[in-house]
C-alpha cells in the first residue's frame, strides 16, 4: 500500500494548525489519558499469554507451524483487538509470513475491507502534496517535509496510517520486476514495514514532551528504498525488443531448417510409398501365384501318393506276364533239348528219366506220353516255319537251327492278350475320378512353365528343374506300360505324347544358362524311367537265342548311347544296372540254354538221321547265338565279350563240335560262319603276325583241318587233289582274315604253296585283312 507522507510545516500551514491548536490540544489529552490506561492494563493481560509470545518468537524461517502455534497467534491477534493495541511486528521473515498467514485466514468484515482497500495503481495526490508541487517541494523528499514541529492532526494522522499498515497483509508481486517497472513508473516497490525499519512502531499521544522525546529516541525516519527502478527509455526498449528480435530470428532459422528437415524426409516417405505401392502390385501377384502353384503342387503330391501304387502294380503285372510268356517259351526250347537228347542217347534214357520220374513222382508212362505231346508239337512247329521258308523262298539258304522257336499256341496267346487288355483296362481306370490338370503332362507341364515365364528366380531357388522327372515319373511309366522293344510293333517312345510334349520344354527364345536343369529334362527322364524299364526287359523277357530280339534289344541300346551320351556312360548308375542285367542274362543263357551232343562219327554218316540233325541244329543254333552275343561289340567292353563269346562258347561248345563233323567242305563252311561272326574291331589295331590269344585254339584246329584235308587228298585222283587245294587256299584265307598270319605261313609252307617269305604272304593275304 502507498502511505502518503505528511507534508512540512510552513508559513501557508503553519496558520492552520494554530487555528486548531485549542481543539486538538484539548483532544490529544483525552486520548493521552486513554492510552496511558491501555498501557496500564497490558501488563496485566500480557502475563495470561507470555508463554505464548515467546513461543512465537522461537519459530525458524522455513519451519512449519503446528496447530498449538497457530492458536497462540490468533489468540495475541484477538487480545491486541480487546486492547485496542497491536503487538510489534516481527522483522523476521518466517514470523512475518506466519502473521501474512494468520491475517489471511481472518474472515472479518473489518479484515476483508482493508483488504478491498489494497489497490496497485498509482494514488490520487493529496491537498498537502499539491500544495507541495505548487511551492516547489518535491514529494519525494522525506527530510524537507518534515524539518519543523507537527502538529497533533499530523502526528495522529502518521499513527493511524502506520497502524492501518501494519494490518494490511502484505501481498508478494507475482510479476517480474521488469514488468512492473513498465506499468507502474512512479511507484516504490511494495516493502513491508518490518522489513524496511530495523525497530517496531510505538504509539504516543500528541501534544506531549514525553512522547516526543521517546519517538525521537526510539523511532527511525521514514527512508527512500534502495532498490529504485532504473527509468525505462526508448533505447532500452529497442535494445530488449532487438534482443528479442535476434532470438526469435535465430529460433525461426532453427525451426525452418526443422521445417525443411521434416519436409525433406516427408518427400522421401511419399516417394518410398509410391515406389513401393508401384512394386507391391507385383509381388502381391507374385505371392498370390506362388500361394496357388503351392496349392497345386500339394494337391498333385496327395494324389499321386494315392494313384502311384497302382501304377506300380500294373507295371509289375505287365512285366510278370510278358516274363511268364519268356519263361515258357525257354523252358519249352530245354525241353526239347533234353527229349531229343534222350531219345538219341546211346544210354537209352534210363539216366534222364529215372531221377526226373522220382523226384516228380510221376509215372513212365505219363512222362512218356508228356514227351510225345511236346514232340509232336515241336515237329508241328519245324513243318510251319518250314513251309514258310519255301512261300518265301528261303529254303535254300537256311539251316536247321538258325531258326527261333519261340511260337506260341493259340491258347497261350488267347490268354496272354486277355490278360493284357485286363491291365490295359485297369490303367485306363487309375486316373477317371481326378482332374484332367492332375494327371495330363501338357496341364501339368503348363503350370510349371508359367512359373518358369513369371518369376524365374523363385523357379529356380525351389529346384523345379530337378524335380520335374521325378514328377512326370510315373505319368510316363504309365504311357509305357505296354512298351517292349523287343517286340516288332512296339513304337519308338521318342514318338509318344509324353516326348513330343516335353521336347521344347524350358526352351526360349532368350539365352538359357549353362546350369539350367531344364536343359537336361527329357535325358533326365530317359536316365530314370526308360533304362530302368530297359533293366527289366533285358533280366527277364529278352531272349538272347533270339537274333530278332537281340538285334532290336542292341538297336535301342545302341540309340541311346548315341542319343543321350551324357546318359547312357559307364559311370551311370542305371546304365551300369543295365550293363549288368545283360551280362547275367548272357551268362544265364550260356549256361542254362547251350548243348552240345556228342555222337561217334558213324551216326553223324547218315544225314537224314535224327542224331544228325540234332547235332547240326544245336551246333548251328550255337554259332547264332555267338553272333547274338558279338552283336553288343561297341556296347559291351571287348574284354568282357571275348571272355562270353570265345572262351565260354566257342572254345567250349563249337570246337568240341567241329572235332565231330566231317573234314572237308562242311568244316570249312562252319568255319567261315564262326569267323564272320567275329567283329573286325578285334584284329584292325593288332600289332605283329599273331591273332588275340583267345583265337589260339580256333586257329589250331584250322592248321589241323588244312594238314587232314591234304593226308586225306593223298592218293586221291587229280580232281579230289585240287579240291583239296583250294580248301587248303580257303583255310590260309580264314587264317589271314583273322590276323593269324603266323599259322597262315605255316599252313602255306607245309603244303608247297610256292610261298618261301612271310612277306609274300601278307603282301597276298593284306588286301583280304
Amino acid at each position: 500500500m502507498l502511505v502518503e507522507p505528511p507534508l512540512e510545516k510552513t508559513g501557508l500551514t503553519k496558520d492552520i494548525s494554530q487555528e486548531d491548536g485549542t481543539a486538538n490540544s484539548e483532544q490529544g489529552e483525552e486520548e493521552m489519558e486513554v492510552e496511558s490506561e491501555k498501557e496500564e492494563e497490558k501488563p496485566k493481560a500480557g502475563g495470561a499469554f507470555s508463554s505464548a509470545l515467546s513461543s512465537l518468537n522461537v519459530l525458524r524461517p522455513g519451519e512449519i507451524p503446528d496447530a498449538a502455534f497457530i492458536h497462540a497467534a490468533r489468540k495475541k491477534r484477538q487480545m491486541a483487538r480487546e486492547l485496542g493495541d497491536f503487538t510489534p511486528v516481527d522483522s523476521e521473515p518466517g514470523k512475518s509470513r506466519l502473521v501474512r498467514e494468520d491475517e489471511n485466514d481472518a474472515s472479518d468484515d473489518e479484515d476483508d475491507d482493508e483488504k478491498r482497500r489494497i489497490v496497485f495503481t498509482v494514488k490520487e495526490k493529496s491537498q498537502r502534496q499539491k500544495i507541495a508541487e505548487e511551492i516547489g517541494i518535491e514529494g519525494s523528499d522525506d527530510e524537507a517535509l518534515v524539518t519543523g514541529e507537527q502538529d497533533e492532526e499530523l502526528s495522529r494522522w502518521e499513527q493511524e496510517q502506520i497502524r492501518k499498515g501494519i494490518n494490511i497483509p502484505q501481498v508478494q508481486p507475482s510479476q517480474p520486476a521488469e514488468v512492473n517497472n513498465l506499468y507502474y513508473q512512479n511507484t516504490y516497490q511494495t516493502l513491508s514495514y518490518g522489513s524496511s525499519y530495523g525497530i517496531p512502531y510505538t504509539y504516543a499521544a500528541y501534544g506531549s514532551s514525553e512522547t516526543k522525546s521517546q519517538k525521537t529516541d526510539n523511532t527511525v525516519p521514514f527512508k527512500t528504498p534502495s532498490n529504485e527502478m532504473t527509468p525505462v527509455t526508448i533505447d532500452l526498449v529497442k535494445k530488449q525488443l532487438k534482443d528479442r528480435l535476434d532470438s526469435m530470428k535465430e529460433l525461426h532459422k532453427a525451426n525452418r531448417q526443422q521445417y525443411e528437415k521434416h519436409q525433406q524426409s516427408r518427400e522421401d516417405s511419399t516417394k518410398a510409398i509410391e515406389r513401393l505401392e508401384g512394386s507391391s502390385g507385383g509381388i502381391g501377384e507374385q505371392y498370390k501365384f506362388l500361394q496357388e502353384m503351392r496349392g497345386y503342387v500339394q494337391d498333385l503330391l496327395e494324389c499321386f501318393s494315392e494313384k502311384v501304387p497302382l501304377i506300380n502294380e500294373l507295371e509289375s503285372a505287365m512285366h510278370q506276364l510278358y516274363k511268364q510268356r519268356a519263361s515258357r517259351l525257354v523252358q519249352r526250347r530245354q525241353d526239347d533239348i533234353k527229349d531229343e537228347s534222350s531219345e538219341f542217347s546211346s544210354h537209352s534214357n534210363k539216366a534222364l528219366m529215372a531221377p526226373n520220374l522220382d523226384s516228380f513222382g510221376r509215372d513212365r508212362a505219363l512222362y512218356q506220353e508228356q514227351v510225345k505231346r511236346r514232340t509232336a508239337e515241336r515237329e508241328a512247329r519245324r513243318a510251319r516255319r518250314r513251309q514258310a521258308r519255301e512261300q518265301t523262298g528261303k529254303m535254300a539258304d537256311h539251316l536247321e537251327g538258325l531258326s527261333s522257336d519261340d511260337e506260341e499256341t493259340s491258347t497261350d496267346i488267347t490268354n496272354f492278350n486277355m490278360e493284357r487288355d485286363r491291365i490295359l483296362k485297369e490303367s485306363s481306370k487309375v486316373f477317371e475320378d481326378v482332374l484332367e490338370s492332375f494327371y495330363s503332362i501338357d496341364c501339368i507341364k503348363s503350370q510349371f512353365e508359367a512359373w518358369r515365364s513369371k518369376y524365374y528366380a523363385s523357379y529356380k531357388d525351389a529346384y523345379i528343374g530337378l524335380c520335374l522327372p521325378k514328377l512326370f515319373n510315373p505319368l510316363i511309366r504309365l504311357q509305357l506300360l505296354i512298351w517292349t522293344p523287343l517286340e516288332g510293333k512296339c513304337r519308338d517312345f521318342e514318338t509318344m505324347l509324353w516326348f513330343e510334349s516335353l521336347l521344347f520344354y524350358g526352351c526360349e527364345e532368350q539365352e538359357q544358362e549353362k546350369d539350367d536343369a531344364d536343359i537336361s529334362l527329357l535325358p533326365t527322364i530317359v536316365e530314370r524311367v526308360v533304362l530302368p524299364k530297359l533293366t527289366v526287359i533285358s533280366e527277364n523277357i529278352w531272349d538272347p537265342f533270339s537274333t530278332t530280339q537281340t538285334s532290336r534289344m542292341v538297336a535301342i541300346v545302341q540309340k541311346l548311347v548315341d542319343g543321350y551320351p551324357s546318359v547312357v556312360n559307364a559311370e551311370n548308375k542305371n546304365t551300369q544296372m543295365l550293363l549288368k542285367a545283360l551280362l547275367l542274362r548272357m551268362r544265364r543263357t550260356l549256361d542254362d540254354d547251350v548243348f552240345m551232343p556228342l555222337y561217334p562219327k558213324n551216326i553223324l554218316e547218315n544225314k537224314n538221321s535224327g542224331p544228325y540233325l540234332f547235332f547240326q541244329r544245336q551246333f548251328w543254333s550255337s554259332v547264332k547265338l555267338l553272333g547274338n552275343f558279338l552283336q553288343w561289340c561297341g556296347i559291351l567292353s571287348n574284354k568282357t565279350l571275348q571272355e562270353l563269346s570265345i572262351d565260354g562258347l566257342l572254345n567250349r561248345y563249337i570246337l568240341m563240335a567241329f572235332q565231330n563233323s566231317e573234314y572237308g567242305d562242311d568244316s570249312i563252311k562252319k568255319a567261315q560262319s564262326v569267323i564272320a561272326c567275329f567283329p573286325k574291331q578285334w584284329f584292325t589295331n593288332l600289332k605283329g603276325d599273331k591273332t588275340i590269344s583267345q583265337l589260339e585254339n580256333f586257329c589250331r584246329y584250322l592248321v589241323h583241318l588244312a594238314d587232314t584235308i591234304y593226308r586225306n587228298s593223298i592218293g586221291c585222283s587229280d580232281v579230289e587233289k585240287r579240291n583239296a587245294r583250294e580248301n587248303i587256299k580257303q583255310i590260309i584265307k580264314l587264317l589271314a582274315s583273322i590276323r593269324a598270319l603266323d599259322h597262315a605261313v605255316t599252313v602255306a609252307n607245309d603244303h608247297n604253296l610256292k610261298m618261301s617269305s612271310q612277306m609274300k604272304v601278307k603282301k597276298i593275304f593284306s588286301p583280304m585283312i
